[in-house]
């Protein structure tokens, strides 16, 4: 009888140790995080996010196998999608045949066995500021997560000869403790643009609108060989404009960090839309 009633305290306190091991010290279960980029499973930017994060919690990556930047909010919807799944440091990183938005789809649906707390997407391989963010498939994989009411972040780090990409990570890592504590509303996502700057030459952290200017984009005809012709793409960097705006943060030596939504609709255009249908249709 005492051997039995022995056995039953031990197996009651190795259930609370272990209870206490599955949370952190806040008394919190640990940090779900799931992390995806445009830049493919390899880029660096990956690397050093997941790095940083694994202190936070549990850390899954779920990426496309080769660099997809500029396909948007793409989805892949007419062929397999092959998933490989390995492991990196004792975690799970699925390398996915897919685009962007559609390996963080896929993995909040059938490839985690819950959802994450946070999506992170980066550290993406050059600034996406103003309306380049529409572009962006780091920014599509945040937006995809916020359609799923999953708070999320999408971060750039402005193209230089050395990338500090280890940087760039601290700072988020610092972030997510924050925006978990805050609790972002849901289908509000944030994205961050970094400067190429050291930490020490860094001014501070802005919270910035979009800039709404239309990219500077040109389009040299050329010919080849044979003379079939061909449009050879090329940009140039707006220039800071408005303070507020996120790309007169960057240029301007500090972090940005801007407040987006998926909800595009226009509320004062609705309501002036409301009204002249009323008179036209009576409604």
């Amino acid at each position: 009888m005492r051997q039995k009633k022995v056995a039953t305290r031990a197996f009651w306190i190795i259930l609370i140790l272990m209870m206490f091991i599955c949370r952190d010290g806040f008394g919190q279960s640990a940090l779900k995080i799931l992390l995806s980029n445009d830049d493919g499973i390899d880029a660096p930017g990956l690397a050093a996010l997941f790095d940083k994060l694994s202190s936070l919690g549990s850390v899954t990556v779920a990426a496309a196998v080769k660099n997809q930047s500029g396909v948007s909010h793409g989805l892949t919807s007419d062929a397999p999608i092959w998933v490989e799944e390995t492991e990196r440091k004792g975690k799970k990183w699925y390398a996915i045949e897919a685009l962007p938005a559609t390996c963080v789809r896929l993995a909040l649906e059938s490839l985690l066995p819950e959802k994450p707390d946070i999506v992170v997407a980066g550290v993406n391989r050059g600034e996406t500021t103003g309306v380049v963010t529409f572009y962006s498939a780091t920014v599509a994989c945040a937006r995809e997560a916020a359609f799923n009411g999953i708070p999320a972040i999408a971060v750039h780090l402005e193209k230089s000869e050395t990338m500090d990409y280890e940087g760039a990570a601290s700072f988020v890592a610092e972030l997510v403790k924050e925006i978990l504590q805050k609790e972002l509303k849901p289908g509000l996502f944030l994205n961050i643009n970094i400067p190429a700057l050291p930490k020490e030459k860094i001014k501070g952290v802005l919270i910035t609108r979009q800039d709404t200017r239309g990219t500077l984009e040109y389009y040299a005809k050329k010919k080849d060989p044979s003379g079939k012709v061909f449009f050879e793409r090329s940009f140039k960097r707006l220039d800071p404009a408005d303070e507020k705006t996120d790309i007169w943060a960057v240029r301007n030596g500090y972090i940005s960090i801007t407040p987006l939504q998926f909800d595009q609709t226009d509320d004062a255009a609705l309501k002036t839309l409301e009204a002249w249908a009323a008179k036209k249709w009576g409604k």
